[in-house]
């Protein structure tokens, strides 16, 4: 198989990247990852270590300073249909109903449906989280945790193949943010061909419970420190997951790494 061939068929390739805005601090330092189609990487990391920085990269919000991205091969240049977005905030626009928010999503991904058949559509994709029933109101009548929901419906949506989410749980309560790890872990193992996901969190518990990898950066610079497979089997079971010794083990490991790199830093200080 030629280079190529080897690069169009890796899925998401992150190849020495480094980014500062200006003359500025450096945010990013000479990253390097690969995430195959359909798979579940969460970047995982203290606040100034980049994670946020890396996923607008991914997504072609911000150009890199220096090293390459690509998707299948191709260079990413700017934003793309091949690529949704979720963010923390929800995105939603207050002025349109749940149901006409993502039937914007849906107009993307199939320009030439009638308007009916869109807005059908958008509410099937709100069935997938739920939401349904809540179809024709408006965001400010929805719970933090619906508006979330109503933004993965309509990421969801747009049928991209790359779903990236910016700790898209973080200001939600335990029980919703658990109910909505679980939804999503639902959708992405039941959507087929599965969707390639990149999740930023800087939730130790989290990143184990949903990635496939956790792609752990350290701060200032941002910087890789490790990349550790998750071994547990999916379905993941979120009680008897937390209560096993090789999850404990695990999770030390990593915050281990994470204190470690604060010490350090502290130390050159």
């Amino acid at each position: 198989m030629s280079a190529q061939a080897r690069n169009a068929s890796a899925g998401l390739a992150i190849d020495n990247v480094s980014f500062a805005y200006g003359e500025g601090e450096i945010i990013l330092r000479r990253v390097t990852l690969e995430v195959p189609e359909g798979r579940f990487l969460t970047l995982l990391g203290p606040s100034g270590s980049g994670k946020s920085t890396l996923l607008r990269l991914i997504a072609g919000l911000e150009t890199p300073g220096d090293g390459r991205l690509a998707w299948k091969g191709v260079n990413i240049a700017g934003p793309g249909i091949d690529r949704a977005v979720v963010f923390q905030n929800y995105s939603l626009f207050p002025w349109l109903s749940v149901q006409d928010n993502v039937a914007l999503a849906v107009a993307k991904a199939h320009p030439g449906l009638a308007r009916g058949a869109r807005r059908e559509k958008a509410r099937a994709y709100l069935g997938r989280v739920g939401l349904a029933d809540a179809a024709g109101k408006y965001p400010f009548q929805l719970s933090g945790g619906m508006q979330q929901r109503a933004a993965i419906a309509r990421a969801l949506a747009l049928e991209a193949p790359v779903l990236l989410m910016d700790e898209p749980f973080g200001a939600l309560d335990p029980i919703n943010r658990g109910k909505l790890q679980d939804l999503l872990l639902e959708v992405w193992q039941s959507t087929s061909p599965r969707r390639t996901i990149v999740f930023v969190t800087h939730d130790v518990d989290e990143a184990l419970y949903l990635g496939d990898r956790v792609a752990v950066l350290g701060a200032s610079p941002g910087r890789l420190l490790a990349e550790v497979a998750v071994p547990f089997a999916r379905p993941r079971r979120r009680a008897e997951l937390f209560a096993s010794e090789a999850f404990h083990l695990l999770r030390e490991d990593i915050a281990e790494r994470l204190d470690a790199d604060v010490l350090t830093g502290l130390a050159a200080a």
